[in-house]
């Protein structure tokens, strides 16, 4: 990805009232953190995102802040309120830390456009809602329940949370099963294209296994068993807490959804093209445009390792960012 060069501008860092202390960053051992980058010559637009993964609110700063703010828009982001793989030790009951992504998005789009508004002397004339991965599903999110905030989104390849499925407990388990019993067939039932197979021994050392055990550790904390083993059908705890975080597609702004046919981690047919459907029958399709690219897969970092065989998805967000 290109280096952007240095953005003239005031950049604040700070954070929320939180009693979670996942995030060491500034040494402050406090959650809730944020930073909100102001430049100097302001195109009156402001973008908000939260992190992809369960990373700090940096983390979008090669993929989207460096590349907004070289065009002249403010640009604030969150670490959601809790961090790293324990995430789902914050809170009390099932889904509660997932539940505080949604909250401090809200908090720190509310505050990012008072502090837009103070500094430059008027509020933005847009404010975008941006992300990936979880931060895509954060951006679904707020279109869904707090439009008023945003005038429009871009979401690429965004987590689908679906109480009656699909969601990451209903592919991400058979895939693991299928990998360890060497079962090309059941990766590919589960969802995941057969194209995609050359990456999956990658998928399942670094994503597969660990996903399925942290957000089980944070929906059906009582699951004991192993990570293929999960059946999602048979465990009414886990579908509760889906309900109290899932997506409706009644999406009030419109919005960008960016998926690749490639996506090892969330398979695009049982991801964006379910939420599109999701969108179609809360009738809202005249909000959302839906870009299914050809071999886009979830992370940008492996198009270096087969060139020849997937394509970047990020210049992809940031050019519907733009537009």
């Amino acid at each position: 990805m290109p280096q952007q060069s240095g953005v003239p501008g005031v950049q604040i860092d700070g954070y929320f009232p939180d009693s979670s202390r996942t995030n060491t960053n500034h040494g402050w051992n406090h959650d809730s953190q944020f930073v909100i980058r102001l430049p100097k010559k302001w195109n009156g637009g402001l973008v908000v995102a939260g992190s992809p993964g369960v990373r700090a609110q940096y983390a979008n700063d090669k993929a989207i802040s460096d590349w907004v703010l070289a065009r002249g828009y403010a640009f604030a982001a969150t670490d959601k309120g809790n961090t790293a793989v324990n995430f789902f030790t914050d809170g009390v009951r099932p889904g509660d830390a997932i539940v505080e992504w949604n909250h401090r998005t809200t908090q720190l789009t509310r505050a990012a456009r008072a502090v837009v508004t103070q500094y430059y002397g008027r509020p933005a004339r847009e404010v975008v809602a941006a992300g990936l991965s979880n931060g895509g599903y954060l951006v679904r999110w707020q279109l869904e329940n707090h439009p008023e905030l945003y005038t429009r989104g871009v979401d690429l390849e965004g987590t689908l949370w679906s109480a009656d499925g699909p969601n990451l407990f209903t592919f991400l388990p058979p895939a693991i099963k299928g990998y360890e019993q060497q079962s090309p067939q059941a990766i590919v039932a589960a969802g995941f294209d057969p194209r995609s197979d050359f990456l999956w021994d990658f998928h399942y050392t670094v994503y597969w296994k660990l996903t399925q055990r942290i957000y089980a550790a944070e929906l059906d904390p009582t699951y004991t068993g192993s990570e293929a083993d999960y059946d999602y059908a048979r465990r009414p705890a886990a579908q509760q807490a889906v309900r109290r975080i899932a997506l409706t597609g009644k999406i009030g702004r419109p919005l960008v959804t960016i998926h690749g046919t490639l996506d090892s981690l969330l398979p695009i047919t049982q991801d964006s093209d379910v939420y599109a459907a999701m969108v179609a029958r809360a009738g809202r399709s005249r909000l959302l445009t839906y870009q299914r690219v050809e071999a886009g897969n979830h992370v940008d970092g492996l198009v270096d390792a087969y060139p020849d065989r997937l394509v970047p998805l990020v210049p992809l967000l940031q050019q519907a960012i733009r537009d």
